[in-house]
């Protein structure tokens, strides 16, 4: 079984599949070269790519399910029902739950998936930070656990799985008077959750990842690769623009929003973008300055932005301040001749509220990076 929240995790429980499939056919990894597409994979509509010719069907098609947990937010539910088509067409079983749908809602659904997670030889989550899957960890008795990538949030979850510490996403200041009433509620099914996935002489703990990371004594690490986002789709068609990424680096209190207008404008001058990738958690204010006051086209993508920009078009040059992309698409589009290009943030843009973890971890995400071109901070008098 696997459990996502959100279409990147999705995304790469699909890469994990298709992996774990590919090196359990006899002789190891199988069939043409990477960049090459399985059959016909032209799209039919956005989001939704064409029945291939030939489907790619791996030994684990039909014995994985995926449990979409699913959120509230309406666009990350559009991108996860898009993703959801894309693992059926694998042959994967797909479950959506309302996991969220009332004060019930949650009860009913760790009660109705508590018979199969128990029966779960191996489970794969998205989100170790996550209280729902958290909760979820306690039912299982799966002798294997994997964990895939929720983006940079991965490096943070197995150093703190290093260090013995509770799980804390990294952007949540914490608070100086300890836990407070709702995380002291939960904090025995947090501590269960970091037991379950360290690893013991009953159980494996896999991560699958594309991040840079030093895993825990035990710990295996499986280097995520976006094989079947390069043999599903592309190569792209390259436009001769450059193309901006937006974070959720506002949204979750961290950046001021005014400082972080004025970086995207500086950029958007200094390196010609016309356009702006949308992070999916952006507010529509926001959004709406960046149109309006700025001049670029927001583009509000309908699937993770890997399966997007290997579909194409894309710019020659992709611009992103440090998060999941800077790691992610140079894997994605490798041998496309995009350049991917980080900018950093300035210590200054952060708020007051923004975790003292903040300044280091982000800085992290960009010095980790590989195949991509470091920016100064961009400030409003870049020209």
């Amino acid at each position: 079984m696997a459990f996502v929240e959100s279409p990147v995790q999705l995304l790469n429980v699909l890469e994990w599949a298709y992996r774990a499939g590919r090196y359990a056919l006899p002789g190891g990894p199988s069939g043409g070269s990477p960049g090459a597409p399985p059959g016909d994979a032209r799209p039919l509509r956005d989001g939704v790519p064409r029945q291939p010719g030939r489907r790619d069907i791996t030994p684990l098609a039909g014995d994985l399910l995926v449990v979409v947990l699913a959120p509230h937010d309406p666009t990350t539910r559009g991108q996860l029902r898009r993703m959801a088509e894309l693992a059926r067409d694998q042959g994967h079983r797909v479950r959506w739950e309302e996991a969220r749908g009332g004060p019930g809602a949650p009860f009913a659904t760790v009660g109705s998936l508590a018979g199969p997670l128990r029966r779960a030889r191996r489970v794969v989550i998205g989100d170790p930070f996550s209280r729902y899957v958290q909760l979820l960890l306690t039912l299982t008795r799966a002798r294997e656990l994997v964990v895939v990538d929720d983006g940079t949030a991965t490096m943070e979850f197995v150093s703190q799985l290093a260090r013995g510490e509770r799980l804390v996403r990294w952007h949540r200041p914490r608070s100086a008077g300890g836990l407070g009433a709702r995380e002291l509620l939960l904090a025995p099914v947090s501590a269960s959750a970091r037991r379950k996935l360290t690893p013991n002489n009953r159980r494996s703990v896999e991560v699958f990842t594309s991040m840079p990371v030093e895993p825990p004594p035990g710990v295996t690490v499986t280097a995520n690769d976006f094989a079947w986002t390069r043999a599903t789709y592309g190569p792209p068609r390259l436009t001769r623009g450059t193309d901006l990424v937006g974070t959720s680096l506002v949204e979750t209190g961290v950046v001021d929003p005014e400082r972080y207008l004025e970086a995207v404008a500086a950029l958007a001058r200094a390196h010609g973008a016309t356009r702006y990738f949308a992070h999916r958690r952006e507010h529509p204010d926001k959004l709406r300055r960046i149109a309006s006051g700025l001049g670029l086209e927001v583009v509000r993508p309908e699937l993770p932005l890997e399966l997007v920009a290997r579909r194409g078009p894309i710019g020659r040059t992709v611009v992103s301040f440090p998060s999941t992309v800077v790691h992610t698409l140079p894997l994605a589009l490798a041998g496309t001749g995009v350049s991917v290009a980080v900018c950093d943030i300035d210590p200054a843009w952060l708020t007051e509220h923004a975790s003292p973890r903040a300044e280091d971890f982000l800085s992290g995400v960009t010095g980790t990076a590989r195949d991509v071109r470091r920016l100064p901070y961009a400030s409003a008098s870049t020209t």
